[in-house]
């Protein structure tokens, strides 16, 4: 049977049901799968970049420009391309409905506290948005504060809290359009739950510290008209709002005009006696600059000045001095006490000491230190006090999981966290400062039974003989055949941990035999920052042995084969992916980057893309940043004549993180690259994003085509 379908650029789409006769074979009958024989056609220009006097041809540079007329086309062409194919596959409507069943759950947040008020996130199941309710006291009423549903017509506008002023008069809310990381805030008045005249523009990467009667933001000059999801972003600025004033009349506090490349991320102390800027060149090492507020007209001084360290401060103390989290001379974190008169590392005071755990993060709330530990990737929580005395661990209701949360003030009584695994949905606890004791506060009802399902940790040997840790999680009973459908998921870097955590749309796969493995891959920090140094820069590759390794392992112990193996990875994980797909081709059934950094040569020029420099190196600036950066690069290491796993790239088209281009020009050269006769398609989201603040709508229709384009190309029949 033949579908034929004329795209928008004249090309002609064939997809055939053929019999399944990949190099891959699979000892049973497999069923007939569509074969695309025909992809709409991409022009290609006779482009070189040098690079240290190397030629790089980049015949798809026409693809970043993503407000051509030309790059439209193709955008439309290909999402007919792909739309047509998904809509094609049989089940794809059975795997939406039964994922909009098990998305269709209250969804509830924690609650966050402003004097007397409570605020509350709800959506009832399969609201767009869902909303913020506001009650008196804990036992009080919900009453509607903020529909998130009503911010944009279809839905596609998102929202959160930033927090209260002092005097809880006024709530500042972040807003974003279409998943865009720019945003905007308004202002609420509590007491009538109206929004204010207050609107502030161009806002990116910024919390409301509230001072006085006005609060601290960042922002960025306007971009130019036409760029606003691709110019490179530079200038992040702190500025003053004073509540009733336009914008226009805010007050520039800082601006670093020799560094305009640097991130300037301002908060305020508890205690408001300081305004703090932990000024970075990326997302790896930072400055902290301090400007105190109880003096008329002081400077910023600077706290911490190396930018290979990883200082935040945490809260002040009663004498005035800071409490640190802290890397230096400790790669798996310490806490500290540091005078700012004499912030010298040999002057501090240690209180929390390093140990063998990953202090992944400390919080603070009713005047107690909350210290997060990772135990090979699962959450430890201790509490103690100020001084680091009367340590006590906080008990969990598993030991493998996540918990997050135990913040508030220092007058607080209770705080509140969550705690999840792979097989228990997310549950939101209330902790009680005083007695220690812990009480459920809200579970959530998904409709399936984690008791049918089991996860378990092993450990694996790397290419280099590193032990890495990997998650698997299966229905129980599972047979070692060899044969069962599994997706491979990691991300390895940023010093992102991969921990568990429960997915409504994993059940998807696990219900129907299949395993989902998560390793612990290097580029995280699940062991410290050795584990992260272990997995960036000139070592990237560590990360992509680390998950080829994984992928072994799991063929070796017949949880399955190459045939039956998909992996799937997001944004620094969507580089993971199309580095293994382009390394490894043979090893892998099914390959779905998402949102990925693709050109390894190029990402800095777009947005905040410069920020990952720290990370990844800059192949503009060091030759040996160019020859390490080039030989793993995804988009220049797709090579013609190749059978490459059937892959389906997923951007979105207001992606202002990780520009689509990256997916454009890889889906691109893919196609023109491929000669196997599995698909090669790229699924372009209309009115999101990164990933974040996406419709419900947009998320089952996402999870839909992902699983869909998976098992189908699996060779899954449901």
């Amino acid at each position: 049977m033949l579908k034929t379908v004329r795209t928008c650029t004249g090309a002609i789409l064939l997809i055939a049901l053929i019999s399944g006769c990949n190099s891959k074979t699979n000892k049973q009958q497999e069923p007939q799968l569509m074969k695309i024989t025909a992809y709409p056609e991409t022009r290609k220009e006779e482009k070189t970049l040098d690079f240290f006097g190397t030629a790089v041809s980049d015949p798809y540079l026409w693809l970043e420009n993503d407000t051509s007329a030309e790059t439209g086309a193709w955008v439309k062409a290909q999402n007919q391309v792909s739309r047509n194919y998904l809509d094609s596959i049989p089940f794809r409507k059975k795997i939406a409905d039964r994922f909009t069943e098990l998305f269709n759950f209250e969804k509830v947040g924690a609650p966050i506290k402003a004097g007397d008020y409570y605020f509350i996130f709800k959506n009832s199941g399969l609201e767009p948005q869902g909303k913020y309710f506001v009650r008196k006291g804990m036992n009080g009423t919900d009453e509607l504060f903020l529909d998130l549903n009503t911010l944009s017509p279809d839905g596609l506008a998102s929202g959160s809290l930033l927090g209260a002023d002092d005097n809880n008069r006024w709530m500042a809310v972040n807003i974003n359009e279409a998943g865009s990381d720019w945003s905007r805030i308004e202002v609420y008045d509590i007491a009538t739950k109206t929004k204010l005249s207050d609107k502030l523009e161009w806002v990116k990467f910024s919390s409301a510290a509230w001072y006085g009667d006005g609060f601290f933001y960042n922002r960025y000059p306007a971009p130019d008209k036409g760029k606003e999801l691709s110019g490179n972003n530079e200038y992040h600025m702190v500025y003053y709002h004073k509540m009733g004033t336009p914008q226009s009349e805010d007050e520039l506090i800082y601006r670093d005009n020799e560094r305009p490349y640097m991130y300037n991320m301002a908060y305020v102390t508890e205690d408001k006696h300081y305004l703090v800027i932990n000024a970075a060149p990326g997302t790896d090492g930072w400055e902290v600059r301090i400007k105190d507020l109880t003096k008329k007209d002081s400077r910023f001084e600077v706290l911490f000045d190396d930018l290979s360290q990883h200082n935040s401060v945490i809260e002040t103390t009663a004498e005035g001095k800071f409490i640190v989290h802290t890397d230096v001379n400790a790669p798996m974190y310490r806490v500290v006490v540091v005078d700012p008169t004499n912030p010298q590392p040999s002057a501090w005071q240690e209180i929390v000491p390093s140990g063998d755990m990953m202090l992944q993060g400390v919080s603070t709330c009713g005047n107690k230190l909350f210290l997060s530990y990772l135990d090979r990737a699962n959450t430890r929580i201790f509490a103690c006090n100020y001084d680091g005395s009367d340590k006590k661990e906080i008990t969990m209701p598993d030991k493998t999981g996540t918990a997050g949360g135990f913040s508030g003030k220092r007058d607080e009584q209770t705080c509140y966290f969550t705690f999840t695994s792979f097989t228990y949905p997310s549950v939101i606890y209330q902790y009680d400062i005083a007695s220690g004791q812990t009480s459920e506060y809200y579970k959530i009802n998904v409709k399936f039974n984690p008791a049918d399902y089991e996860s378990k940790q092993v450990m694996y040997k790397s290419k280099d003989g590193t032990e890495v840790p990997m998650f698997i999680v299966h229905k129980k009973g599972l047979e070692l055949n060899g044969n069962n459908p599994t997706l491979l998921y990691s991300y390895g870097g940023f010093s992102v941990p991969m921990q568990p955590s429960f997915s409504s749309s994993r059940i998807i796969l696990l219900e129907n035999g299949g395993v989902f493995a998560m390793p612990c891959i290097r580029g995280g920090n699940e062991f410290g920052e050795d584990w992260h140094k272990g997995g960036m820069m000139e070592k990237k590759q560590n990360v992509f042995d680390d998950f080829i390794a994984a992928a072994e392992y799991l063929i070796a112990n017949k949880y399955t084969s190459s045939e039956k193996l998909a992996i799937n990875g997001g944004s620094n994980g969507g580089l993971l992916v199309g580095a293994c797909m382009t390394q490894r081709p043979e090893l892998f059934q099914v390959a779905i980057p998402e949102v990925g950094v693709l050109d390894m040569l190029r990402y800095h020029l777009f947005t905040v893309g410069k920020g990952w420099i720290s990370e990844y190196g800059c192949a503009d600036s060091s030759k040996t940043a160019f020859d390490y950066l080039y030989k793993y690069s995804p988009y220049h290491n797709l090579k013609k004549g190749t059978n490459y796993p059937a892959t389906m790239v997923m951007t979105a088209d207001h992606d202002d993180r990780v520009v689509p281009a990256h997916s454009f020009k890889f889906a691109a050269r893919l196609q023109e690259c491929n000669v196997g006769e599995h698909p090669a398609i790229i699924r372009i989201q209309e009115s999101a994003g990164h990933g974040a603040g996406m419709s419900t709508n947009q998320i089952i229709e996402s999870v839909a085509d992902r699983y869909a384009f998976m098992l189908y190309n699996l060779h899954i029949s449901l």
